[in-house]
């Protein structure tokens, strides 16, 4: 049974990606955490002070919660899919790590630019922290995400990391989930080479796929100077429907998505971004 947590602001953008994941899973086995997470300012607990936890629940809290099962009940009829909800006062981050242990959370679906998001760019603040502060894997949907089952899943990588079991086993539950084709994509400048190391992942990397999805896996080796242009270029091109990238690498992760400097990519706001921590 797979333990999934929504985050929700209920905004619009925070259904979407409720309903997204409800398709991507309608056939697995699932328990649907539905979280709200209020300031604490807002609980009616002084500085110092101890209060019980009221019994009773916020109306206008209650009536989103109700809001949003109602709309749930729409989409799914899978008797295996539970749907528990979740309310909380305090910091977001701290939140979501403690519902992550207590509750066994395999992954996070958060939608971008809710109520409380940043509109400047597409990963907002709660889904930046999220991706970089929280060791769990992520499903980030943009608000202009196509609700569809993916077909063609791409994963850029510069093959500077070891792609350990715990990352190799979550992209074959992803190609199993999907039927997916699954494109490996480097870029590297035209007058740079891999180094030693970098062939050796590489070398790992095309070896498991190999043996587990001959026919639906292709690698692509590009040249370009900049790798953001690049995989923009690739995602349009090859109509890419879902991004997987290792949160580990970093690096490579603030070079793609992070980047304010420049306009935001296309895939930032159209295809969803399964970022896997190990």
């Amino acid at each position: 049974m797979k333990n999934i947590l929504f985050p929700t602001d209920f905004s619009e953008n925070s259904w979407y990606a409720i309903e997204y994941a409800l398709k991507l899973f309608k056939d697995a086995p699932c328990n649907f955490y539905v979280l709200h997470v209020d300031a604490l300012s807002r609980s009616g607990v002084d500085s110092n002070s101890f209060v019980m936890p009221s019994k009773s629940i916020n109306v206008a809290l209650k009536d989103n919660l109700e809001d949003t099962f109602a709309r749930i009940k729409t989409i799914t009829t899978n008797k295996d899919h539970n749907f528990i909800a979740l309310h909380e006062y305090g910091n977001l981050i701290d939140i979501i790590r403690k519902t992550i242990s207590d509750k066994k959370i395999n992954l996070i679906v958060l939608g971008t630019k809710g109520a409380s998001g940043i509109k400047e760019t597409i990963l907002g603040s709660n889904t930046g922290n999220v991706m970089t502060k929280v060791p769990c894997n992520l499903l980030v949907i943009p608000e202009k995400a196509v609700q569809c089952i993916p077909q063609e899943i791409a994963f850029p990588t510069d093959y500077n990391n070891f792609y350990s079991h715990s990352i190799l086993e979550a992209i074959s539950k992803m190609l199993r989930l999907t039927k997916a084709n699954l494109s490996v994509v480097n870029v590297s400048k035209p007058s740079v080479q891999l180094n030693e190391a970098q062939n050796q992942n590489m070398v790992y990397l095309q070896d498991y796929l190999l043996e587990l999805y001959e026919k639906s896996h292709s690698i692509h080796n590009l040249k370009h100077e900049k790798a953001k242009s690049a995989i923009e270029q690739f995602v349009v091109s090859e109509k890419i429907d879902m991004v997987i990238m290792v949160a580990k690498n970093l690096n490579f992760l603030q070079q793609l998505l992070f980047d304010t400097t420049i306009k935001k990519i296309s895939f930032q706001t159209r295809v969803p971004l399964l970022v896997l921590h190990e």
